[in-house]
């Protein structure tokens, strides 16, 4: 038997359960954390309570063993006295039954929210940290939904290791226990073969665990490709909903163009792929419930058929019958756990390995694993207070170079405006200078106490008001009402003083985009960074407000570093010189030029003045 995707069925089956194996082991050792006395001494805890109540149960489970034999023992004897007492030690039985199946519950539950809690914070921390949730799709390609593995792959890993364990520790001791019953109770089978006499010890517990083992085999046989087809799946579901989520956020760029057709074909396309992966569980969980099936019409009939011959020669009274039976089902129900779990363990193992992928992806991200070969850009510090690219080469992850090795200085106060072609390589010389891109050599040396405000072309507003939109990302205590005011009113905002505490709007959707750009000004002059880094920050603007809002910046941040990237011929006038990168084959080269005129020629110079003073009005 073959696979069409790859190979040999079996050859795949086997590395698809080394990789799973490998994943498991290391989830497991970073889940395990949480049990760090350090960590959270409340672990311990709660864990102990579950197995409290998990052993308070079991006994209730034998309790309800022996009632029964008690009971359809009085019923055999027609003893009405013995039957009205097990009637009266019902209610004792089953209301202790209701208090520690209610104590698992809510026990086992807080556990499960607090692991997930825990390991939530630490992946989302790590996630968050450093910039890794930008480098990440540039690592690794396949982690396009970062945010679906933290929210629901987590919940899924989590839950059924708490559910699992618990499972599996109640099954062995249930299983131990009730099947001293059978070997108890059930006794020694004698029958004759050809003249022979044979004797079977414990007869009925050797059954049970022959059964179990047969059930066990075969479901794990047939539910063994389960786990690769939950995780296609899965990762089906991630990539559908993020489509549908780039779908929303893009909606007007959509509706403009007509893309509606387009779209829609796209999105079909992506649930015709969760289609296509349900079907395959589909017909896999169609096997696995010819398994299950028999196995439930099998379950309860089997002990009745072992116990019958002793109960008509007279050796087992109907009691002994019932308390067999009972036991035989609660045997079986430990040691064929495996197979009532077998959909639950796969989806918990497709879940295992997204969360460990995530967790390798983020891991190489530090380690530089998967740096193609290159090596990376390091972040130093400048001793004489400028901006230094020292042998600087940014490349592409594959290892082939963009930028060439370059020596820059960018001195405290001076404005620098970064030209060339489109695809040399100028915004990502901007995210090597942030931090953000690692891939390359060099070191890039920045200021010692250095805040540096990076401007891209679509500014992020955060939820939240207004006001909270221009302090970001410090707090809103560090920013006083009056430069807001100020601030708003100087870059043409002061219509939206008004708005400056609503709290129910969506300023990344309210606002248009040079009004965004217009905010992000107004954000440099609340906060006056020592370096501002531009990046297209003015394309939305007409050409008079991009020079007034320059002009603005020039004049009040005029010790601030300022460099810039741009396309428009007017930011010469606002820049001392300019860094061109041309298009070379063996990366692009950096080229330094100074720019005679340093300001807007005087007539826009006065009318970027007038615009100031309506402003402040």
């Amino acid at each position: 038997m073959t696979n069409r995707e790859t190979g040999p069925a079996g050859t795949d089956l086997a590395k698809a359960s080394r990789t799973i194996g490998l994943r498991l082991r290391r989830f497991l050792t970073r889940a395990m954390g949480y049990w760090n006395w350090n960590e959270s001494p409340w672990a311990w805890l709660l864990g102990l309570t579950v197995l409290a109540f998990a052993a308070a149960q079991l006994a209730s489970l034998i309790f309800w063993n022996l009632w029964n034999r008690w009971f359809f023992d009085a019923l055999d004897h027609k003893d009405s006295a013995a039957v009205w007492s097990a009637v009266l030690m019902l209610p004792i039985i089953v209301g202790f039954n209701i208090v520690c199946v209610t104590g698992l519950l809510v026990s086992r539950l807080v556990l499960q929210i607090r692991w997930r809690e825990w390991l939530t914070k630490n992946i989302l921390g790590w996630w968050i940290a450093d910039q890794r949730y930008y480098r990440l799709p540039f690592v690794d390609e396949a982690q396009t939904v970062p945010e679906f593995r933290i929210s629901d792959d987590i919940r899924l890993a989590i839950e059924p290791v708490v559910d699992f364990g618990l499972g599996l520790l109640t099954a062995f001791f249930t299983a131990a226990t009730f099947a001293t019953i059978l070997w108890q109770v059930g006794g020694a089978a004698h029958f004759t073969v050809a003249g022979w006499a044979i004797e079977i010890p414990a007869y009925m517990a050797i059954a049970a665990i022959v059964y179990a083992i047969v059930v066990t085999a075969a479901a794990a046989a047939t539910g063994r490709p389960l786990v690769s087809r939950v995780s296609a799946k899965n990762e089906a579901e991630a990539q559908f909903r993020a489509e549908m989520t780039r779908l929303r956020e893009n909606a007007e760029s959509i509706a403009l163009i007509r893309g509606d057709d387009e779209e829609r074909a796209s999105v079909i396309r992506g649930y015709r792929r969760v289609v296509e992966t349900w079907l395959l569980i589909a017909r896999q969980n169609a096997v696995i419930s010819i398994i299950l099936s028999t196995n439930a019409g099998l379950f309860g009939v089997i002990p009745l058929l072992l116990a019958a011959p002793k109960f008509l020669s007279g050796e087992l009274g109907l009691g002994a019958v019932m308390q067999l039976t009972t036991a035989f089902v609660a045997v079986q129900g430990a040691l064929i756990w495996f197979v009532d779990n077998l959909l639950n363990v796969a989806n918990w193992l497709a879940s295992v390995a997204r969360v460990d992928e995530l967790d390798e992806a983020l891991e190489s991200i530090d380690t530089g694993a998967q740096m193609g070969g290159v090596n990376e850009i390091t972040l130093g510090v400048s001793e004489d207070g400028a901006l230094h690219l020292n042998q600087l080469a940014a490349a592409h992850r594959n290892g082939r170079i963009m930028i060439a090795a370059t020596n820059i200085a960018i001195a405290p106060g001076e404005r620098v405006l970064i030209a060339g072609e489109s695809g040399t390589g100028k915004s990502t010389l901007i995210r090597a200078i942030a931090g953000l891109w690692p891939w390359g050599s060099g070191t890039i040396l920045i200021p010692p106490q250095a805040s540096i405000a990076f401007v891209p072309q679509r500014p992020y507003l955060p939820l939240g008001t207004l006001r909270n939109a221009i302090c970001y990302p410090t707090s809103e205590a560090d920013c006083s009402r009056d430069s807001i005011v100020d601030a708003l009113k100087r870059c043409g905002l002061g219509y939206l003083l008004k708005h400056l505490d609503d709290s129910d709007k969506h300023w990344d959707q309210e606002l248009s985009g040079g009004e965004r750009q217009r905010v992000a000004f107004a954000r440099l002059l609340v906060q006056k960074p020592s370096i501002i880094v531009m990046d297209e920050a003015t394309s939305a603007l007409d050409e008079d407000s991009q020079a007034s809002l320059l002009e603005l910046i020039c004049d009040e941040l005029k010790n601030s570093t300022l460099i810039s990237v741009g396309h428009r011929p007017s930011l010469d006038a606002f820049h001392e010189r300019k860094i061109i990168l041309t298009r070379h084959a063996a990366g692009a080269e950096m080229t330094s030029a100074s720019i005679e005129s340093s300001r807007p020629p005087l007539l826009q110079k006065l009318g970027g003045y007038l615009m100031d003073f309506v402003a402040r009005l």
